[in-house]
């Protein structure tokens, strides 16, 4: 079958299942979804309901159990492991609940990390990565190890780093999920005015509601199929 070519990212009539001792445990059934150029999309649920799992479907990190998964219009469920490994490389951002960052590396070295790993480290890649880290408030930090950063701080090291090779699709897992709320509501204004600056297309998975109210679409997972939401108005 052929991919949705206006869409970024795509699922198509995916089951994912998982093996718990001698049961099977269905997450995703049926399940569809389209993500396009320039969307903010929010995938709104509580811990377990398989909102993760949509993401590391679409980075290529699982794969369906059925089904089809696109990334750029190219079928990634049926790529090897090393062409999902380098799809993932080169096409996506993420942005963890945990942060994710590489402690022994100062926060230039982790923004710049992507850009290295993809041999992309130019001067004027590296000035434009850079460039985000100090539209963020960070440009005085280059030489600061994650450990003396604040939660919100690592964050927006995060953030920095996975626009750093102007990826074509941006994940966020659980972004606010380790902040205080202030330090939360930072990070979800962020998200949004880096994402729509840089015409970026950003899938965000949170139980939260007020992350929810960036998004263009707001959808649900409901017995393993997709529900779109009622677009939450911001308090």
């Amino acid at each position: 079958m052929t991919p949705d070519v206006q869409a970024v990212a795509e699922l198509r009539d995916v089951t994912k299942t998982y093996r718990e001792g001698d049961r099977e445990h269905v997450v995703l059934q049926g399940f569809d979804l389209q993500v396009h150029p320039g969307e903010l999309v929010v995938l709104l649920g509580r811990s377990g309901s398989g909102k993760s799992t949509v993401l590391n479907l679409l980075a290529g990190i699982d794969l369906p159990t059925a089904g089809e998964v696109f990334l750029g219009g190219r079928r990634l469920d049926a790529l090897s492991e090393r062409e999902r490994t380098l799809a993932r490389r080169d096409q996506i951002g993420f942005v963890f609940q945990f942060f994710n960052l590489v402690p022994t590396l100062t926060v230039e070295d982790n923004v710049l990390l992507p850009l290295e790993l993809a041999g992309r480290l130019k001067p004027a890649e590296k000035q434009s990565a850079l460039a985000k880290l100090d539209s963020l408030g960070l440009g005085d930090r280059l030489g600061s190890y994650p450990d003396v950063l604040s939660g919100g701080e690592q964050q927006r090291v995060a953030l920095a780093r996975a626009l750093a090779h102007d990826p074509l699709l941006l994940l966020a897992d659980e972004p606010t999920g380790n902040l205080d709320l202030d330090n939360a509501h930072e990070i979800i204004a962020l998200l949004e005015s880096c994402a729509r600056d840089a015409g970026k297309t950003l899938l965000v998975a949170t139980h939260s509601r007020e992350v929810a109210a960036i998004g263009d679409r707001v959808l649900a997972i409901q017995d393993g199929h997709l529900v779109e939401r009622e677009r939450p108005r911001p308090a």
